[in-house]
């Protein structure tokens, strides 16, 4: 394999990890970067544009991140936040007062960005037009009844979680979450990261699907096959684990431009690993105050995740450092993509960090393709003596 881009001196074993997971772990199309302390120090890419094609992939190419689009999205409201435009304690009702129905009246702003809201469903799961439309999809999770007591526990609202902030984001700038994103963030830092992406931008984006599991013996990855009791709930349709994930239907194709031009901020953002990279040492280089990286970086939700059925560790829309998604360490904070992606950033050390991949796996926290690069930072970053 052809392994392009470059490395500063002393961080080659993250290429060598690199290199191992399409040597070792079937990797297709992939590229990662990593930031300290503000300096760019490893930012590579190899393998084929499309997950099924042999275009070479190249310096400029993206892909949908799924879920590591979350760790970007939430960063909205703690700006809102930190500009005295959003109180973190206040109903979400006080700037969207649609949302107060059917028992959700006093879910405060915090529950929701904690996954604690209880809407990590819907009743009757929407279209991929409807999914797409605010309009409509901010009122069917406002009028959703809660299918637990509101800030009593955490689920993961996998889809939801675009329609709640984006309705609370719209509500209080009057702009839709991608363009916000695009005019506070991501214009003025100069980042390939979409929220929606623009027509003249498709051209970069490859193509992602699913790729084969292999694991290496001896790898020191992660233990990945789920419990009996996880994979009966992903099996069960009346699961809240199912239905979470269910909750656009019929499912959509990823690779449709309409899916990738949707606003949809838990899920069909599109990025470069170096424009992630760059976003998250972004957070730690002055984007947000000392005060907002604590906040960041503060628990807010542990424990047995009800939809996803296994402990996990949410800050305000962010996912922490944990057995179930492990980062650089204690401090760190970001997002995982459901199949592969991951972006995070770590003020203990000054890492940030950007994986994308075109290969979507089965894992939905923890993707021993990232795992192995993210050890490779850990020991650059935290050697032993």
């Amino acid at each position: 394999m052809d392994v392009q881009g470059t490395v500063a001196a002393g961080w080659e074993p993250v290429r060598d990890a690199f290199l191992r997971n399409f040597e070792q772990r079937g990797e297709r199309g992939a590229a990662v970067a990593v930031h300290r302390d503000g300096v760019k120090v490893v930012d590579l890419w190899a393998g084929s544009r499309d997950v099924d094609g042999t275009d070479p992939w190249t310096e400029d190419t993206a892909q949908v991140v799924r879920s590591a689009t979350k760790g970007v999205a939430a960063t909205v409201p703690l700006l809102l936040h930190q500009r005295g435009l959003l109180d973190l304690d206040a109903p979400v009702a006080a700037y969207w007062p649609g949302f107060k129905a059917a028992g959700k009246d006093r879910v405060t702003v915090r529950e929701l960005l904690a996954h604690r809201a209880g809407v990590p469903v819907l009743d009757r799961p929407l279209t991929l037009a409807e999914a797409t439309d605010l309009p409509t999809a901010t009122a069917a999770i406002a009028a959703q009844a809660p299918v637990w007591e509101p800030g009593a526990a955490h689920g993961y609202h996998a889809h939801t979680f675009s329609w709640l902030l984006s309705g609370l984001v719209h509500q209080v700038t009057g702009r839709t979450i991608g363009r916000w994103v695009a005019d506070e963030i991501t214009g003025p830092l100069g980042l390939d990261l979409w929220i929606g992406l623009p027509e003249a931008e498709t051209h970069r984006v490859g193509r992602i699907g699913p790729v084969e599991e292999i694991e290496p013996a001896g790898s020191g990855a992660l233990k990945l096959r789920p419990k009996r009791s996880v994979s009966e709930a992903y099996k069960d349709p009346e699961s809240l684990t199912r239905r979470a994930f269910g909750v656009i239907d019929p499912k959509p194709d990823e690779n449709d431009p309409a899916y990738r031009a949707a606003e949809l901020p838990g899920s069909a953002g599109v990025a470069t690993a170096r424009a992630l990279a760059a976003f998250y040492a972004a957070t730690l280089g002055g984007l947000l105050t000392a005060d907002t990286l604590t906040l960041a970086r503060t628990e807010e939700s542990a424990g047995l995740d009800k939809v996803l059925l296994v402990g996990t560790r949410f800050g305000l829309g962010h996912m922490l450092h944990g057995p179930a998604s492990p980062l650089l360490g204690p401090s760190s904070f970001g997002h995982p993509g459901r199949g592969g992606s991951l972006g995070f950033a770590d003020p203990d050390s000054g890492i940030a960090f950007g994986y994308v991949t075109n290969g979507m796996r089965r894992t939905v926290t923890a993707d021993p393709r990232a795992q192995s690069l993210v050890r490779a930072v850990r020991a650059v970053a935290s050697p032993v003596d």
